[in-house]
């Protein structure tokens, strides 16, 4: 079980404050693009890498236990004006524990990101559920919430959480952190 802190890259990177509060990550999850590209907090993939959805495996020791999957992008459409905050890519319901986001209920398909202008946070953010349950779709894409989601759908306190830092094709350069 990991918990998030100050030194955490989840807190470093600003996914704890602008998508999530603190938790505890007791779940593991994996996300790799094209069988190559391991998911790592603050790691840099180019649109070019993620064009198809990756492939999720989540952790846990039950096969009964369901778990829900949201992907959105905190700094839609440009990191300096969020005002899309937080633009939803994907999301996923009813996985069982131990199996993978393929095994889920796909509520909003995947969308690749396809930033324009400045390096954006793509999170990925994994939640235990208490029951099966059965949603409908948001209405848009844009300005999703994940804690209004959690709220709403009794989902708690993330169990894993997972980010990486994407810009456009040929952009260079590292995110600058502001304090």
């Amino acid at each position: 079980m990991r918990r998030t802190t100050q030194m955490d890259p989840l807190a470093v990177g600003g996914v704890i404050g602008d998508v999530v509060d603190a938790f505890e990550s007791c779940v593991s999850l994996r996300i790799v693009y094209n069988n190559n590209s391991e998911v790592v907090n603050s790691l840099e993939l180019k649109p070019s890498q993620i064009i198809n959805q990756p492939r999720v495996d989540v952790g846990g020791d039950d096969f009964r236990a369901l778990y829900t999957l949201i992907m959105v992008d905190p700094d839609a459409p440009s990191p300096n004006n969020p005002n899309m905050r937080e633009y939803l890519h994907w999301l996923v319901m009813n996985i069982p524990g131990t199996t993978g986001a393929s095994f889920g209920q796909e509520i909003v398909g995947y969308e690749s990101p396809r930033p324009t202008a400045g390096i954006h946070r793509m999170v990925f953010v994994l939640f235990k559920q208490m029951r099966r349950q059965m949603i409908h779709p948001p209405r848009w894409r844009n300005n999703f919430n994940t804690r209004d989601f959690a709220m709403v759908y009794n989902l708690g306190s993330p169990v894993a959480a997972l980010y990486f830092n994407c810009q456009r094709e040929s952009g260079w350069g590292g995110r600058r952190i502001l304090s």
